[in-house]
């Protein structure tokens, strides 16, 4: 079974749906008993980093993300999800993060021709061995849509990259703890395998 964290997130029903299309059993909760006795759990997610801190401190739900990644279950950032994973954010100076993977989230710097927010597809320089991107061509295109990105401290972590303004880590992976910037549940056919392929971790 996947959990789905329900914080009042907004892109809940997409991912459920998407997983529910490839026959997977799916819970969205906010319930910390039911999220760690599930076998995977994603962590979606569109909006703010301060609100986001905010309603995992309502629902009482930071502690019980902190244990599932020390609990070796696989676990899924997507999106805004990704981004809550790390220290601290520059969209909401002072707010600290779940500081689950060494990191910053920094705003994409403007440059002429580029749009922010980026809100479109864009391909993937993925990294050989990347568990997410099992069966997926060398540079699959995926969909985008934020104004802020990770710069993540270890190079190791990075499953996938982009350029978008900036060199942009759109992927991480270190030992359960995986997670996309970008939405695989808006990303067609090839964010249907990366879902499988979390799936099937």
């Amino acid at each position: 079974m996947i959990s789905v964290i329900d914080y009042d997130a907004g892109n809940l029903n997409s991912v459920e749906k998407a997983l529910i299309s490839l026959g997977e059993e799916v819970v969205v909760s906010r319930d910390s008993s039911e999220i760690l006795q599930a076998d995977k759990v994603i962590l979606p997610g569109v909006g703010s980093f301060g609100d986001a801190m905010n309603n995992l401190d309502h629902f009482n739900l930071v502690d019980t993300i902190k244990k599932v990644a020390e609990k070796d279950t696989p676990f899924l950032g997507i999106c805004l999800g990704l981004q809550l994973l790390f220290k601290e954010s520059e969209e909401t100076p002072g707010v600290e993060g779940l500081n689950i993977l060494p990191g910053r989230i920094l705003k994409i710097p403007a440059a002429k021709g580029i749009k922010i927010p980026h809100m479109g597809w864009n391909s993937l320089e993925v990294k050989p061995g990347a568990k997410l991107f099992k069966g997926l061509s060398d540079n699959p295109y995926v969909y985008f849509v934020h104004s802020y990105y990770l710069k993540a401290d270890d190079e190791a972590i990075v499953a996938a990259s982009t350029e978008y303004s900036t060199h942009i880590h759109a992927s991480v992976e270190k030992d359960n703890v995986f997670a996309c910037q970008f939405h695989p549940e808006k990303s067609s056919e090839t964010g249907l395998r990366i879902l499988k392929n979390f799936a099937e971790l």
